[in-house]
């Protein structure tokens, strides 16, 4: 289950004790409420020359908004309280406005509430100062608490468990001068009056002021800054929304589409449009999402892998972070990286969108003026800058052109001159933080690999500052990718395969504060749900009769994407996989009373093109769709073929009286486009419809979306390039989907039958796919560990399913793998030093010769293990099962086995000095009672 509580950044070391102890305090106090927590929430108010995000928000389905203000200075640190003004010595500032601050940010946020009409006025907000290193005691003797602008405080008492309060109390100094004890009469913003009139400090009043029970009841009690009303579901789910920053995403309704929202009547019986549905849509917000909140709000301390099905919310995410990173951090250096030059506008805009979110509306993009965030293509052009273009800048290295490689596939030729400028110079570290957008298309296969590395990622990765120079490998790469979107290199690399085998494990496990660093994105927000199965199943060819092609072959994986799956992959055996309905929670599917995705096959090329004018000219005339935006028209195929079929669909459109545009040109109806004059950025024309080959089309979405020329692979069916083009081209969808092709061929009875399908294919697993993808850290382990990787160091596997995995020889040193099913695991000779195994089912296992030295094995099941000669020095196997277990010629020098289970276990030859047995049943079956005991 997803954490409700999101440390967008793992809290420092050091100076933010108190900090962690009051976040701490919060999760503990919230747990069991309806709410979302925040550690550093994004909304960023200017304190002095930089800006300041709340340290925690809460947002709670009953007491609305909370802002918490935390402060950890000890009341000698504090000088003076001069209205909101604080001051302070021997601390990191002499001065600030903590209550000011907290309201500032309380009010940003209450406004965007205000801007829905059905939480206008209805939000309750809250702002209060926590002061974790100060009792209530305290601040009453330090006479604070008379100050007429005294804010609300939560006291180092309130933020303790129960347990704590007590021990604190026994602490507390005596008073300097006496105070009463009566019980309390009134209370007002956080200070309490007794019946004379005199404070008295409630952990004074009674132990059971202290205390986290008492710290949600201390907020009740502080008196709102705004007084809302009593959230209903409806009013909670779109706060929720609003949180989370969906209205970023609300379209404006334009005049036109007035008309639209109207349905059309026939007969005097209403009709739906396409522009009605879409009208009502856009008034729509998408539910929160929790798991994608967590990804998007969060800043790693080191890489970050995001896999992220298509129309999941990649680049929308990426663009997020960016934002928050740069008002988070303005002095880093920080570059948003993408391939495809048609999406440059779009992630101008969307980053646009969020930094003016972040800041309250003043901090805009500016591409000139902002040298700190750049948006940068991979390559870069002769009058727009790039990623490689700026490091051979810095270098002083000639930067090479498409032209001036041998290899013309883009993808290729940029992997090349990365390839000589790794060759040519040392890369300066430029960068605090690189995010990287459809990171598949920057893969290439073994012959343009650099030292066994993808020479992209590996320029980036050393263009970047170590994020602490004591750990020199922890750089802040972050890349989204989806491998069902690759459309040159089947190649699909792990970690050790883009930055080598010595830093493989740099993206399993995770940080501090839950930040994790491999993260999926299984829902699709933007595709319907019957056009995202299809695409899922046309483009691994389930349905396919000779077996599928490519795919996923692992339980765990399927689920990982979205997918609810039955059956086992082994040959022979039948596969059911179910994606269900609120993983594609797509407005249309809902509203759109007819089909979402149809596929027509035609006799020739002319039935083909006539058919699409005339349901283009449907749609603008009937449909009341804008021809830029809301239509666009794919076209399928390779080279020269996809060229020339793309200028026959662009010339007949135009000879039916549509206006077109062909990506890059500088206007509508131009079908040669001068090089010279064209812009690579440019996508969309205002006034036509987009006519595009497929790579052009990638990162880009329409509404109403047509697929001309499926014949061009059908004919070559068995092509895994060829069926990445038709996923691409279904899943720019968001709404309908018309797919058509010329003649008879097999793929088309497979298409017919993957949307007889529905949400579910049921299927015989035939044999391996030619290509298989893993998508969670266990599926990526089994196919590192084949392919010849060993290093998992670190790896983040609690309570992995790896019954039977070979990994023998393998470095797992401090991995996670509590609660792990190893039932008959290969791990002769693996490095498991002061790895966590507690709870893990390690029954028969092969562990000979494994270093499990300073290993957590408490309550590990090893009936029947073998683990003769394995360094087992001051493990942790209290509680452990060692049942029928051989430990021949073991080490288990000062281990602990205190209440181990050892019956019938083989401790011949074993080193057993030092080792606790206390409580443990020995292998004759008695019971050790004495602490320390040699055999």
């Amino acid at each position: 289950m997803t954490n409700k509580f999101i440390t967008t950044e793992p809290l420092g070391k050091g100076g933010e004790g108190g900090e962690q102890k009051t976040w701490d305090a919060v999760q503990k106090a919230f747990r069991d409420r309806t709410c979302i927590g925040y550690w550093r929430y994004p909304i960023f108010s200017k304190v002095g020359k930089s800006r300041k995000e709340p340290d925690i928000l809460i947002v709670d389905a009953q007491l609305g908004l909370i802002v918490i203000e935390i402060k950890s200075v000890t009341i000698d640190q504090i000088l003076a309280i001069t209205g909101h003004r604080w001051e302070f010595q021997n601390y990191y500032t002499t001065s600030s406005n903590p209550y000011q601050q907290a309201e500032n940010q309380l009010f940003s946020l209450l406004g965007y509430c205000d801007r829905e009409p059905i939480l206008r006025r209805k939000v309750t907000g809250r702002a209060l100062i926590c002061l974790p290193l100060i009792t209530e005691t305290e601040w009453y003797q330090s006479g604070f608490y008379q100050l007429p602008s005294c804010p609300p405080i939560i006291f180092q008492d309130n933020i303790v468990s129960g347990n704590e309060a007590v021990v604190q109390l026994t602490r507390d100094q005596t008073p300097k001068r006496p105070l009463p004890n009566p019980p309390l009469r009134g209370e007002g913003n956080g200070i309490h009056f007794s019946l004379e009139g005199l404070p008295a400090p409630p952990s004074l009043a009674g132990k059971g002021a202290g205390g986290l029970g008492f710290l949600v009841k201390r907020i009740q009690q502080t008196a709102p800054i705004i007084k809302g009303t009593p959230l209903n579901n409806q009013q909670w789910k779109l706060l929720q929304a609003v949180i989370s920053g969906t209205p970023v995403f609300r379209k404006k309704q334009h005049l036109k589409g007035d008309r639209n929202a109207i349905p059309k009547t026939i007969n005097g019986t209403p009709q739906q449009t396409r522009g009605s549905i879409l009208a009502q849509v856009r008034q729509h917000l998408s539910e929160f999402d929790l798991a994608q909140e967590q990804i998007a709000k969060s800043i790693p301390p080191g890489p970050q892998r995001i896999r992220g099905i298509a129309g999941s919310g990649k680049t929308v995410l990426l663009c997020q972070k960016a934002a928050h990173i740069h008002l988070k951090h303005p002095d880093w250096d920080i570059a948003l990286v993408f391939f495809s030059r048609s999406l440059y506008h779009g992630i101008i805009s969307q980053l646009d969108k969020w930094l003016r979110r972040f800041s309250s509306g003043e901090i805009r993009y500016d591409a000139k003026r902002n040298r700190k965030l750049k948006v940068l293509h991979a390559w870069g052009g002769r009058k727009q800058p790039g990623f490689y273009s700026t490091l051979c800048r810095q270098t002083g290295v000639k930067a090479l052109t498409v032209n001036d490689i041998e290899t013309k596939q883009p993808h290729q030729a940029l992997a090349e001159v990365c390839l000589n400028l790794l060759q040519e110079t040392a890369i300066p570290k430029l960068y605090d933080v690189i995010l990287i957008d459809e990171g598949q298309d920057l893969i290439v296969d073994d012959p343009l690999n650099f030292e066994g590395k993808q020479p992209f990622y590996w320029i980036a990765y050393q263009a970047l500052r170590p994020v602490d120079p004591t750990q020199p490998e922890q750089r802040r790469l972050i890349w989204a990718y989806d491998e069902a979107q690759s459309l040159e290199s089947l190649n699909i690399p792990n970690a050790s395969e883009l930055f080598g085998e010595d830093l493989g494990h740099l993206v399993t496990g995770q940080y501090g504060g839950g930040i994790r660093k491999s993260e999926t994105m299984y829902r699709c927000y933007r595709t319907p749900g019957e056009i995202i199965t299809a695409a899922h199943g046309i483009g691994m060819g389930l349905l396919r009769r000779g077996g599928m092609l490519t795919g996923i072959t692992r339980i765990e994986d399927w689920q990982a994407i979205g997918y609810e799956v039955t059956g086992t992959f082994r040959p022979g055996q039948q596969i059911t996989v179910r994606r269900p309905s609120e993983h594609s929670p797509n407005l249309v599917s809902k509203l759109w009373q007819g089909s979402l995705f149809e596929f027509i096959a035609y006799r020739s090329r002319q039935e083909e093109l006539t058919a699409l004018a005339d349901n283009i000219i449907y749609n603008l005339r009937y449909d009341g769709l804008k021809p830029s935006r809301e239509i666009l028209v794919i076209v399928l195929g390779l080279g020269l073929e996809a060229m020339r079929l793309e200028t026959a669909v662009a010339e007949f459109l135009m000879s039916q009286g549509i206006d077109i545009y062909l990506p890059s040109a500088m206007d509508c109806n131009l079908l040669h486009i001068d090089k010279d004059t064209r812009d690579p950025n440019k996508f969309w024309c205002e006034g036509g419809v987009t006519v595009s080959r497929i790579h052009r089309a990638k990162g880009n979405e329409a509404d109403m979306v047509y697929v001309v020329g499926l014949d061009n692979v059908a004919k070559d069916e068995s092509n895994l390039q060829l069926r990445n083009q038709l996923f691409v081209a279904l899943t720019r969808a968001k709404g309908w989907v018309k797919l058509s092709g010329v003649g008879s061929y097999p793929l088309y009875e497979e298409m017919w039958r993957v949307m007889q399908s529905g949400d579910t294919f049921t299927f015989t697993f035939r044999h391996p796919p030619q290509r298989e993808i893993s998508v969670t850290d266990v599926g990526e382990m089994r196919s590192r560990y084949q392919s010849g990787g060993r290093n998992f160091q670190n790896a983040e596997l609690a309570g992995a399913q790896l019954a039977g995995v070979d990994l023998r020889n393998a470095n797992l040193i401090g991995a996670i793998l509590r609660g792990a099913n190893l039932q008959q695991a290969q791990l002769d000779g693996a490095k498991l030093v002061i790895a966590d195994l507690s709870e893990a089912d390690l029954s028969e296992a092969s562990l000979r010769k494994a270093k499990l030295v300073g290993a957590t094995l408490k309550q590990a099941r090893l009936r029947g293990a073998d683990l003769s000669w394995a360094k087992l020095g001051n493990a942790d196997l209290r509680g452990a099962e060692l049942v029928g277990a051989t430990l021949m010629g073991a080490s288990l020098s000062g281990a602990d086995l205190r209440e181990a289970d050892l019956t019938g276990a083989n401790l011949e030859k074993a080193d057993l000095s030092e080792v606790n047995f206390e409580g443990a049943r020995m292998p004759d079956g008695s019971i050790c009672h004495t602490n320390w005991r040699e055999l």
